[in-house]
């Protein structure tokens, strides 16, 4: 799942969420010519999509009353579009959790509180971070279709070649080991980084900070709802760590380094070539490298955590797909069995976790026998339950604060901001802004 969180600003749905008049449409494929048609929506693509379908095909042959169509490669911006035109379809998914308080709060996805509440479906199954990011201020618009959590990916041959018997457990020795297995050419042009600290590149695309966050105990917002960025000792840690490791590298070279890198989504991945000793990323890696590297030997474990606070470590950055049921729909009733099906029946999601190697998102499904045993994803699945995991708030804005986080992060790394306490504090007005004009921020 994932990887690349979509910086859309979904805001403009406040003004026509309740006026939305949306038509389904499906697809008689599978010859099911009296059945009710169900078109669904998701982000998945190629390999992953393919795994997908799989799980509906087996839901669409035991419901002969329905004949379900799967489209893949869709974003926010397209299923905001489709919204807004009124042509939406059946069932919405969405890698941005982060979107969910644009979603619920607008009413552009329905509540499921009364269809949970009709069918006895028990929230306690839902792991708490995942109950947080699936609603908004009590509209429970979204249910978890799997989850992702962060954690750190290490190369065992680079490891023993160097010396260094496991994974480092704090940032210090992430930096120790980092510059250990840095490999470096003529003129210090880098052939290997131990560690790439570089906020943009890969997983964490352009709010880094959201994954790094937990592991330093930091968070986003007080209890009534304002960004607290500057008046948070975690947060100027965190940056004054991650700004070293880059002046260590160099700016410019570290760049130049990025740019000569293979795509995250192909068998050309850095980590999966050589090129990266170690990473941080999500639990679905597992898969690709079973599926383009099989050879590679490599380990899994918790993200370091901040030298001050040995508690956190096991915990780490997590959120996962959501899926629910936009407003105005024909076919409401059958849309909903279907999003039930998905998000709670252990079977499916046992099975689609195998297929793309995400974290189970129900506590008995994380412990089904249907599951294929794994070390290496075994690490995520703790990491997800860690009582110390976190998420990034769920506003008003939806994935727009993470785009002024990260456009700081951009300047902050390449030097541009001198005053790093005047630099957040200027970031929190902008949050609370961008949050007070989108209908309210939310809680941290």
């Amino acid at each position: 799942m994932r990887r690349v969180a979509t910086a859309v600003v979904l805001a403009t749905l406040v003004a026509t969420a309740t006026g939305f008049a949306l038509t389904a449409k499906g697809s008689a494929s599978s010859g099911k010519t009296s059945a009710t048609k169900l078109t669904v929506w998701v982000g998945w693509s190629a390999r992953e999509l393919k795994e997908f379908k799989g799980v509906v095909a087996e839901y669409d042959k035991q419901h002969p009353e329905v004949d379900v169509k799967v489209v893949g490669s869709i974003n926010d911006t397209k299923i905001t579009n489709a919204i807004r035109s009124g042509n939406a379809p059946d069932v919405v998914s969405s890698f941005t959790s982060a979107n969910v308080g644009v979603y619920c709060g607008t009413g552009a996805w329905i509540d499921l509180t009364s269809y949970l509440k009709k069918d006895n479906v028990n929230l306690a199954q839902f792991p708490k971070t995942t109950l947080y990011y699936t609603q908004y201020k009590g509209k429970r618009c979204a249910l978890p279709l799997l989850a992702d959590a962060y954690g750190l990916y290490y190369n065992k041959a680079m490891f023993a070649k160097a010396g260094l018997k496991g994974p480092p457990k704090t940032f210090t020795q992430l930096t120790q080991y980092a510059k250990k297995l840095t490999q470096k050419g003529a003129g210090g042009k880098i052939k290997v980084a131990g560690y790439d600290p570089y906020w943009g590149f890969y997983s964490g695309n352009f709010a880094d900070m959201t994954n790094y966050a937990p592991l330093f105990g930091a968070t986003y917002l007080d209890g009534k709802g304002k960004a607290v960025l500057a008046s948070r000792f975690a947060w100027s840690k965190l940056l004054r760590w991650q700004k070293n490791l880059v002046d260590y590298y160099g700016y410019d070279k570290l760049t130049r380094f990025n740019s000569g890198l293979g795509d995250e989504f192909s068998a050309s991945h850095a980590f999966e070539t050589g090129k990266l000793a170690m990473m941080m990323d999500g639990e679905w890696r597992v898969a690709f490298i079973a599926a383009e590297h099989p050879e590679l030997k490599y380990g899994t474990a918790p993200m370091p955590v901040d030298d001050a606070h040995p508690e956190l470590y096991g915990a780490g950055s997590v959120n996962g797909t959501i899926i629910g049921i936009p407003k105005g729909g024909k076919n409401v009733d059958a849309a909903w069995a279907l999003v039930k099906y998905l998000t709670t029946n252990d079977h499916a999601l046992a099975k689609f976790s195998n297929g793309i190697r995400n974290v189970p998102s129900t506590a008995s499904s994380a412990k089904s026998k249907e599951l294929k045993p794994d070390k290496n994803f075994a690490t995520f699945v703790k990491i997800f339950n860690n009582p110390h995991s976190a998420t990034s708030p769920i506003t008003a804005a939806g994935n727009a604060n993470l785009t002024l986080v990260g456009r700081f992060t951009v300047k902050w790394q390449a030097g541009k901001i001198k005053n790093l306490h005047d630099g957040l504090k200027a970031l929190d007005k902008q949050i609370d802004a961008q949050n007070a004009q989108a209908g309210g921020g939310g809680p941290p």
